[in-house]
């Protein structure tokens, strides 16, 4: 398992540049998904409950949070996993997107 890493070439970029890093780890299966229902959660969610919330199988769901974790985006703890500081600084940015993609949704052309 590589994990994207800035200033490592990554796929679709023999550069590295840390938004093409950033680009390939969300745009592996499921990682996403993952940051999204763990943005949901008032609570930490446990591999169970993550697993089911996600719609995942537990292998690919192991090797996502794996990578999430070593990329500082989301954290392990006792009662199960949360979003790090990073992962909720990232959530906080992708925030406009959400809004233009509510938009675009709602556009009658």
């Amino acid at each position: 398992m590589t994990i994207p890493k800035p200033g490592v070439p990554v796929r679709g970029s023999r550069t590295g540049r840390p938004v093409m890093a950033l680009l390939d780890l969300l745009g592996r299966r499921t990682a996403l998904r993952i940051l999204w229902e763990l943005s949901r959660a008032d609570h930490a969610l446990t591999f169970r409950a993550l697993q089911s919330a996600a719609e995942t199988n537990p292998a690919l769901l192991n090797t996502r949070l794996k990578e999430l974790r070593l990329s500082g985006l989301v954290s392990r703890h006792a009662d199960g996993y949360r979003l790090s500081a990073k992962g909720l600084e990232l959530l906080k940015l992708l925030a406009p997107l959400v809004d233009w993609a509510n938009e675009w949704a709602t556009d009658p052309r």
